[in-house]
C-alpha cells in the first residue's frame, strides 16, 4: 500500500521547505509514504528547496495554471506513481501534518472513500466573521446539493482513495473544494469528516487578497456550481419567478377588460406577455442545461470506463 501525500505549490520558496519537512515519513496501514510537490509555473526557488526538504517527487508546470488545475495534475500523476491513496495537503503547513494519520485512518477502515478535515471554522481565530460566513454558506450548499451532512466544505486538507482520485473531474479554475465534494457523492463514494485543528497562518492567503474579490469569486464559484450540478431545478425557479408577475399582469388586464376599461390599460397586457416569455425562454434553458449536464455525466462515465479515450 502506497500513500502520496500531494502539495500544490505557487511561488512558496520560503515555506515549502519546513511544511515538506513536517509531514511524516510513515503512516499506520500504508508500506510506503512519498510525497509529490506540484509547482504551479513557479518561478522562485520553490522546487529546488522542496526537493532538498526530502520531497521524492517535484513536478514543475511550465506555466501557471491556478490551484484547482494544479490540484487535479497532482491527482493524476500520483494515481500514474501507484498511490493507492492520496492526501491533499496546503503548501503553507495550515493543515496539521500530525493528523495525516487520523485523516487517512476512515479509508483504511472502509467507512469512507474520501476524509476531510473539518477544521471547525466557527472556532478558527484568524479567520473574519466574513470568511467564515461565506465558508459556512459554501458548506450549506454543498450539503443541499448532495443531500449530506457537509461540516467544512472550504477545506483542502483531504484524503481520497485511489478509486475516487481517478474518477474525479475539475471543471473550476479558481478551487476544487466544493465541486469535488459534489462530484465524489454523486458518484456514490462515502465521505467522512475528521476533526482538526490548523496552523496559526504564516502569511495571507493567496486565494483571498481582497474582501471584495473573496465575495465575487466565492458567490460566482457558488452560483456557477449551483446551475451546473442541478441547472433543470435553477431555471424552473426563475422561470417560475419569472411566471408570476406575468400571470399577475395578465390578470389585472382581464380584470379591467371584463369592467369595459380594458383599453386603457394594455400595458398590463404587454408587461405579462414579456414577462412569461421570459420564463418560457428559461425553462427552456433548464431543459438545455441539464440534457448537457447528463451529457457530461455520460462522458465522464465513458473516460473512467476507457481512460485511454
Amino acid at each position: 500500500m502506497k500513500l502520496i501525500i500531494q502539495i500544490p505549490a505557487w511561488q512558496e520558496e520560503g515555506i515549502i521547505g519546513p511544511t515538506v519537512a513536517s509531514l511524516p515519513k510513515s503512516v499506520p496501514g500504508f508500506d510506503a509514504v512519498e510525497i509529490l510537490v506540484v509547482c504551479d509555473g513557479c518561478t522562485d526557488r520553490t522546487a529546488d528547496e522542496a526537493r532538498r526538504a526530502g520531497a521524492h517527487h517535484v513536478l514543475e508546470l511550465k506555466s501557471h495554471v491556478g490551484l484547482a488545475t494544479a490540484f487535479a495534475v497532482g491527482l493524476q500523476r500520483s494515481v500514474e506513481l501507484g498511490a493507492d491513496a492520496v492526501v491533499n495537503t496546503d503548501a503553507d503547513g495550515q493543515y496539521p501534518a500530525e493528523a495525516i494519520p487520523a485523516l487517512v485512518r476512515p479509508l483504511l477502515e472502509g467507512r469512507a472513500d474520501m476524509a476531510i478535515g473539518d477544521r471547525q471554522v466557527r472556532r478558527i481565530p484568524h479567520f473574519s466573521p466574513l470568511k467564515r460566513i461565506l465558508q459556512t454558506l459554501g458548506s450549506a450548499l454543498v450539503g443541499q446539493l448532495t443531500g449530506q451532512a457537509v461540516a467544512d466544505a472550504p477545506s483542502g486538507f483531504r484524503a481520497m482513495s485511489r478509486e475516487v482520485a481517478k474518477r474525479i473531474h475539475i471543471f473550476s479554475y479558481y478551487t476544487y473544494t466544493l465541486e469535488t465534494i459534489i462530484q465524489v457523492a454523486r458518484m456514490g463514494f462515502a465521505i467522512a469528516w475528521v476533526p482538526i485543528t490548523p496552523n496559526p497562518p504564516v502569511r495571507k492567503s493567496r486565494l483571498i487578497r481582497s474582501t471584495w474579490v473573496y465575495i465575487t469569486r466565492a458567490g460566482a464559484e457558488m452560483l456557477r456550481i449551483v446551475v451546473v450540478y442541478n441547472p433543470l431545478k435553477t431555471f424552473a425557479t426563475l422561470s417560475l419567478i419569472l411566471a408570476l408577475p406575468g400571470a399577475f399582469f395578465f390578470l389585472r388586464y382581464l380584470f379591467f377588460l371584463l369592467t369595459g376599461e380594458g383599453g386603457g390599460h394594455i400595458q398590463s397586457l404587454i408587461a405579462g406577455a414579456v414577462s412569461i416569455i421570459l420564463a418560457f425562454h428559461c425553462f427552456l434553458l433548464g431543459l438545455l442545461a441539464d440534457l448537457v449536464s447528463i451529457n457530461r455525466r455520460f462522458l465522464e462515465h465513458i473516460k473512467d470506463q476507457h481512460p485511454r479515450l
